[in-house]
């Protein structure tokens, strides 16, 4: 026989707050079996326990409610689908923290790994590329798009890379929060499709130095080479340069990935310079150096 139970009943046997269940209900997720017309005490049935026990487990694994709605309504095949797409979440989430954690320790070791600036002249080259004006908060899949087209524009013409995908990123980005991108691939003929066309990359003086592995801290490096200019050479107005020696176009393994990070700079003594300790620092992210299909 199924019973009536008031919200405060219902939210002792359900384990759900009366604020979420009045929310569930606005929400339009779980609602009362009965609202009186009168009073506007809402009651619930005890047919709706199991229904109300599923949406607390998926909500316990920041499922949004949304996506419980569907769920519930869903047949079993969209059921699934819905599942695996909240567990794939859940599973980059908890990547991304494990990579934070990570970060976070090598900052506070007490003995930072040492950073090798060396000094070079780039030659004049030129590249398959693609720019734009660009926010930073949309600098990342700005340049997933961007890199897509490139390669998608590459192979309608028939063209080979030659060389590692690169960036250039105006200061502006980091700035005043947008500036002009340009994303870029060597290759062995000019490519001009959609926004994909060649570009001459003009000879410039670079500090450069090597960030390896993940992402997530690049902002280290970038501080520990702002530290180094700063100490030894004289920075010139001009993008930041990046290189994608090894990342995701690569392979899945983090661990072996590796940008090149150049600053133009003008110096009068050529060759390597002293090796300088990574430390903490504030310099922003590099809108180049965060996890992308690169």
């Amino acid at each position: 026989m199924t019973a009536l139970l008031s919200i405060g009943e219902f939210a002792t046997v359900t384990h759900l707050s009366v604020k979420t269940l009045r929310h569930y209900h606005d929400a339009e997720l779980l609602a009362p079996e009965h609202v009186d017309a009168h009073s506007g005490y809402r009651y619930y049935s005890t047919d709706q326990i199991p229904s109300a026990q599923i949406i607390r487990r998926f909500r316990d694994l920041d499922m949004p409610v949304r996506d419980i709605a569907r769920l519930l309504a869903a047949d079993v095949d969209e059921r699934a689908a819905l599942i695996s797409d909240h567990l794939a979440r859940l599973e980059r989430r908890l990547a991304a923290t494990a990579e934070a954690v990570g970060a976070l320790q090598r900052l506070l070791a007490p003995d930072q790994p040492r950073l090798q600036v060396v000094h070079r002249r780039d030659p004049a080259r030129r590249v398959t590329a693609v720019s734009g004006e660009v926010d930073s908060a949309e600098i990342l899949d700005w340049y997933a798009a961007a890199m897509a087209e490139i390669d998608a524009a590459a192979a309608a013409a028939g063209a080979r890379p030659v060389g590692p995908p690169g960036g250039r990123y105006d200061n502006a980005l980091f700035t005043h929060g947008s500036g002009r991108a340009t994303v870029f691939l060597p290759t062995d003929a000019d490519v001009r499709v959609g926004r994909a066309h060649p570009l001459e990359l003009p000879s410039r003086e670079l500090a450069l130095t090597v960030h390896h592995g993940p992402h997530d801290d690049i902002d280290v490096t970038y501080g520990a080479l702002g530290t180094h200019l700063a100490e030894h050479a004289l920075v010139v107005a001009g993008p930041v340069h990046e290189t994608y020696l090894v990342g995701p176009r690569d392979t899945d393994e983090r661990s072996v990935w590796r940008t090149e990070i150049g600053w133009p700079v003008f110096t009068t003594t050529p060759g390597t310079a002293a090796a300088t300790a990574v430390g903490p620092c504030s310099t922003p992210v590099s809108p180049g150096g965060r996890d992308r299909a690169q």
